[in-house]
């Protein structure tokens, strides 16, 4: 089987170990002390993304290794990815297009996409434009992990927020209902695989970290038709709220994995998962789609763990829970 490259792994053991269950795994991170890495079956320090080398440094990994796909697991590396694919440089990247990669990076521009597509986004404009109504969501274009992200209930704090915060930001009607993200997976040629909603139970740090899969169908048709209007290749991420004026309105697109990754692998029929999913895109076959297959009602909680490691930055194997894990039911 072909190997697939995981890039900037950083804390998410739980997607690598995941993919090593299936597959060759080759992760990659700056930090020789990420932690997934030591899920992986091989583990290596690339450069810097902004490094020149960056790029070859994963040709000359895809070539040892023989990796049939990339995935990248942070919003930072998805832009260079999807121009060395379009460069024939790496064209084992799930990545979109360049234009939808920088697009879906930048949160108005994300927004005017939608639009242009006929796809549902809540009221947005830029600090100078006045919004259509108040409150609105003061938020950076660029941001991440729920980074400063502040309610405004009129024009006043709008203004105080805009100043406040030191970057460049928007203004987003603040959506009443309840929050969802559908996870998403797509094939080479932007078909949609699958599209498995969830209810965000609970958040910390902009991730989700409770939250229960449902079988909602407005849902699951809307992220289909967002991945496959982007012309998203691999695996995404849409988050929508359901607002009781509005309807849905989606505000954020992102084309990789989500926080809340265990989801829709806990949902997902046997042999349907995305990883087995992108580890038999890697070997070239065909996936066919099966929107809306799968098992609702799965509910997931996640944890904080950690690795011990010696002077060599080797796993010791030693845990702090003997035996480790959760106890056997009775």
């Amino acid at each position: 089987m072909k190997a697939v490259l995981l890039t900037g792994t950083g804390k998410r053991y739980d997607i690598v170990s995941a993919f090593a269950q299936h597959t060759t795994v080759v992760a990659c991170d700056p930090n020789p002390l990420a932690p997934a890495q030591y899920a992986a079956t091989v583990r290596t320090s690339v450069p810097m993304i902004e490094d020149p080398q960056y790029v070859p440094a994963l040709q000359e990994l895809c070539e040892r290794h023989d990796v049939g796909a990339i995935v990248p697991l942070t919003d930072l590396d998805i832009d260079v990815l999807a121009e060395a694919r379009a460069g024939g440089r790496l064209p084992q990247a799930l990545v979109p297009d360049p234009d939808i990669a920088r697009r879906t990076y930048d949160k108005h521009e994300c927004h005017l996409l939608l639009q242009e597509h006929g796809l549902p986004s809540p009221p947005t404009v830029l600090p100078g434009t006045e919004p259509d109504a108040y409150p609105v969501m003061v938020k950076p274009i660029h941001g991440s992990g729920a980074r400063n992200i502040f309610a405004a209930a009129d024009a006043r704090e709008a203004a105080f927020f805009v100043d406040y915060i030191d970057e460049p930001v928007m203004l987003q009607r603040l959506m009443d209902g309840p929050e969802f993200s559908i996870d998403c997976l797509s094939d080479r040629d932007g078909r949609c695989l699958n599209a498995i909603p969830r209810t965000m139970l609970e958040s910390r740090g902009g991730e989700s970290i409770k939250g229960t899969v449902i079988a909602d169908a407005e849902l699951i048709d809307l992220g289909r038709r967002v991945v496959e209007a982007f012309g998203v290749r691999g695996p995404a991420t849409v988050q929508a709220f359901r607002d009781r004026e509005l309807g849905l309105g989606i505000t954020d697109v992102n084309t990789r994995f989500g926080g809340a990754f265990p989801a829709p692998v806990y949902a997902a029929r046997p042999g349907r998962s995305y990883p087995e999913l992108i580890a038999a895109m890697a070997n070239g076959e065909t996936v066919e789609p099966h929107v809306g297959e799968f098992d609702a009602g799965r509910t997931f909680t996640r944890y904080f763990w950690q690795l011990e490691l010696d002077e060599e930055l080797r796993p010791t194997g030693r845990d702090i829970v003997s035996p480790p894990g959760p106890p056997a039911p009775r």
